[in-house]
């Protein structure tokens, strides 16, 4: 008996469901959910809303999947930018460029005194 604590942990995708419950009632062994207790292979009855009910799962993460990209492109549209916001302001970052390239100061050095990572200072003239 396999015995998982919700149907999400066994699989991402009903065809991936179906094909590794397959392979469990394949090697004659059967599969419970505790969280979803009608998530049940030892009845045909189990085995149809497993079907059923993997199949709408994954429906339900694809229309999530696209909302999520409908809203990300429509926000890109707007001028929002997605992700962190830059460490370093528009200024510092034509002033650390100047520092960079006079090469009196090691980037380092440059680093500590806007109190970033050298990374960030190193990423400035690519």
């Amino acid at each position: 008996m396999l015995l998982v604590t919700r149907l999400d942990r066994l699989a991402r995708s009903t065809r991936d469901l179906l094909t590794t419950l397959d392979q469990i009632s394949a090697k004659g062994a059967r599969f419970r959910s505790l969280a979803d207790t009608w998530a049940d292979t030892t009845t045909p009855h189990g085995r149809l809303m497993l079907t059923v009910l993997g199949g709408l799962a994954e429906f339900e993460r694809e229309l999530i999947r696209a909302r999520t990209a409908e809203r990300r492109a429509r926000a890109k549209l707007a001028g929002v930018t997605i992700g962190r916001h830059p460490t370093l302001t528009p200024h510092q970052r034509a002033e650390a460029l100047k520092r960079k390239a006079r090469g009196t100061e090691t980037i380092g050095q440059i680093a500590r005194s806007y109190n970033v990572s050298r990374w960030t200072i190193q990423r400035l003239g690519a």
